[in-house]
């Protein structure tokens, strides 16, 4: 592939993990406002209803934002290996670590922020 292919990969990757981040978010989001409005205090089916959409809304989310972010990260690997690149290149490939991050970092913050509503809506 050529490096202007390569970084058209890239920012289709990158708009795939802003958009994998939007649903959740916002669901969370949500939630927090329905468990300050009394959501916690509702019959169990409808607890179990909101869990159910969280989790949800948060592995599909979360396989999307890494299936981009694992793409990304091949691109950069791409770019890397390319004998000559421009600068937009080099700092896409400077962006490694930034990959990981969304890759790992951000998926582990979601089942936190998930474990404690789910702890809200339950105990």
């Amino acid at each position: 592939m050529t490096e202007n292919e390569l970084i058209a990969h890239w920012n289709t990757a990158r708009k795939h993990i802003i958009a994998s981040q939007l649903a959740p978010t916002f669901l969370l989001a949500v939630t927090v406002w329905m468990l300050v409005d009394g959501l916690a205090e509702t019959e169990l089916p409808v607890r179990l209803a909101a869990a159910g959409i969280l989790l949800a809304s948060g592995i599909l989310g979360a396989l999307a934002q890494y299936a981009a972010a694992t793409e990304g990260r091949a691109v950069i690997e791409a770019l890397r290996a390319l004998p000559s690149s421009s600068t937009l290149a080099r700092r896409i490939v400077g962006m490694g670590r930034g990959v990981e991050i969304v890759r790992f970092v951000t998926p582990t913050i979601f089942v936190l922020v998930f474990v404690a509503l789910l702890w809200a809506l339950f105990l």
